[in-house]
C-alpha cells in the first residue's frame, strides 16, 4: 500500500500545470541577426576608427574664416568730425549718443542722418554730464559713438580660407607696427591684391580701432586681422604648414622681385619702420627680402612697404 501511495504521489508531482509564456524570447533568439553591416559600422574595426577620426576632426574644424578668436575693447569716438567720418566710413557702431539740447548744426544732422540710414544704430539722448562721464572729459561736443570690440580670427582660419578656396595662402604679419592707420591700409592692401588676411601681435602694436577701419576704407569688413599672444609661435605653426616666412628688412639677402618664394605659400613679415623686425622674429623668417629703391630713401612707410610686396606676389600668381 505504502508502495502504491509513493508510485501514485510521483505521478501527480510530474504532471505539466500552468506555466509562464516566454513572450516569444525563445523564437526571437533562434531569428538571424540579418546582413553584416559595413566595415564602417562596426566598432573594433580599422575603419570604423578612421571614420569616427574624420568625424571628429570636421566636427572640430574652425569654419573659415570669421572672427572665431580674441575680442578687442569698445571703443568710444568723440566729437562732431570724428564721429561723422567714422559713420560715413563705416566704422562699425551700435549706439549714437547725442546731448540733450544740443546745437542742431550741420554736422550733427548729418551725422543723425547716417546713422539713420544704417538702421542698426541705436539713438540715445543724454544729458552733457553722463556724456562727460563716459568719455572722461573729453570735449565730445555732444555726440559720442560707440563702436563695439572687434572680433579677431584665429590665425588658422586664415590659411583655412585659402585651403578652402583652392589657393594658397597668402598673409602678412605686423611685428611693432603701431599706428592704426598703418594697419588700416595694410589691411588695405592685403585686401585689394587678393590676401587671406593680417596677423598681429596682441602687445606693442596697433589693433582694429575706429582709426584702422576708417584708413582700410571699408575693406577691413571683408578681409581678417588675427592677433595672436606670440608672433614668433605664430610664424613657426605656419611654418610647419609648409608657408614660407618672408621678411621685409633694409639688409635683405634677396629683392623682393628676384624672390621665387613669393609665387607660393607665403607669410610677409613688415616691422616697424624705426627699428625693422625684432630678432626673434627675424630669425624666424626664412627669406629676408628688400625693396630696391633707386632714389635712395632709407626706409619706406609700412603701408607703402606691404603695398609693393602684395603686388609682386600678386603679380607672380596671375
Amino acid at each position: 500500500m505504502a508502495g502504491n501511495s509513493q508510485r501514485r504521489n510521483r505521478r501527480t508531482s510530474n504532471k505539466k500545470g500552468m506555466q509562464v509564456g516566454s513572450g516569444g524570447q525563445r523564437r526571437r533568439g533562434l531569428e538571424g541577426r540579418g546582413p553584416t553591416p559595413p566595415a564602417e559600422d562596426r566598432k573594433k574595426h580599422k575603419k570604423n576608427r578612421m571614420a569616427t577620426a574624420k568625424a571628429k576632426q570636421a566636427a572640430n574644424r574652425r569654419p573659415a574664416p570669421r572672427r572665431g578668436g580674441v575680442k578687442g575693447t569698445s571703443e568710444m569716438v568723440v566729437g562732431r568730425n570724428p564721429v561723422f567720418e567714422a559713420l560715413r566710413d563705416g566704422v562699425p557702431a551700435t549706439t549714437l549718443y547725442v546731448q540733450q539740447y544740443i546745437d542742431n548744426d550741420e554736422r550733427v544732422r548729418e551725422a543723425l542722418q547716417l546713422a539713420g540710414e544704417r538702421g542698426n544704430i541705436n539713438l540715445m539722448e543724454a544729458p552733457r554730464p553722463e556724456l562727460d562721464r563716459m568719455t572722461n572729459g573729453l570735449n565730445h561736443q555732444g555726440l559720442v559713438l560707440q563702436v563695439p570690440p572687434y572680433e579677431y580670427a584665429d590665425p588658422q582660419d586664415l590659411t583655412a580660407a585659402a585651403y578652402d578656396n583652392g589657393e594658397d595662402p597668402l598673409i602678412v604679419a605686423l611685428d611693432g607696427v603701431t599706428d592704426p592707420r598703418n594697419l588700416g591700409a595694410i589691411v588695405r592692401s592685403v585686401s585689394a591684391f587678393g590676401g587671406h588676411g593680417v596677423v598681429v601681435p596682441e602687445r606693442r602694436a596697433a589693433g582694429m580701432t575706429a582709426g584702422a577701419w576708417k584708413s582700410s576704407a571699408g575693406t577691413a569688413a571683408r578681409t581678417p586681422v588675427s592677433r595672436v599672444t606670440n608672433l614668433t609661435r605664430a610664424l613657426e605653426a605656419y611654418k610647419k604648414e609648409g608657408i614660407a616666412i618672408v621678411g621685409l628688412a633694409a639688409d635683405g639677402e634677396h629683392t623682393v622681385e628676384d624672390l621665387e618664394a613669393l609665387g607660393g605659400p607665403v607669410v610677409v613679415v613688415i616691422g616697424s619702420e624705426g627699428k625693422g623686425l625684432g630678432r626673434l622674429v627675424g630669425e624666424t623668417c626664412d627669406y629676408r627680402v628688400r625693396i630696391s629703391m633707386p632714389g635712395g630713401a632709407e626706409s619706406l612707410n609700412a603701408g607703402v612697404a606691404a603695398g609693393i610686396v602684395m603686388y609682386e606676389v600678386a603679380r607672380r600668381r596671375a
